[in-house]
């Protein structure tokens, strides 16, 4: 990877809630696809593979969109994993969102969720 990109990665992913477009909505994404990756106690790389071409899918090819998903969603499978966060947690969590913002429920593809079973 060049580095001036692996630098803008690093930068959006720093600061990603302040410059990344319509985070919220991506974050929401980004658990929901973690509450499904960490249903596995120990994540496959194939998950990671099959996120990846979900994300490029869901954001129509914006490759770096995709990757502050992908990302995101490490992130969030890594505290799961480490136990900073559990996964009833993250259940509440997306609850509470989806009371507050109802239109996220559209974001929620189940089709695209199920793949993920498969891998488990």
């Amino acid at each position: 990877m060049d580095f001036l990109k692996l630098l803008k990665r690093n930068f959006l992913n720093t600061f990603r809630e302040i410059f990344v477009y319509h985070y919220n909505s991506l974050e929401f994404r980004a658990k929901i696809y973690a509450l499904m990756i960490s249903a596995n106690q120990h994540p496959k790389v194939e998950n990671y593979i099959l996120l990846r071409t979900q994300a490029l899918e869901i954001y129509k090819n914006d490759e770096e969109r995709a990757q502050i998903l992908l990302d995101s969603t490490k992130e969030i499978v890594k505290k799961i994993t480490s136990n900073q966060i559990t996964t009833d947690f993250l259940v509440e969590d997306i609850t509470r969102t989806l009371k507050l913002i109802p239109r996220y429920a559209k974001k929620i593809e189940l089709e695209k969720l199920e793949s993920f079973l498969q891998l488990a």
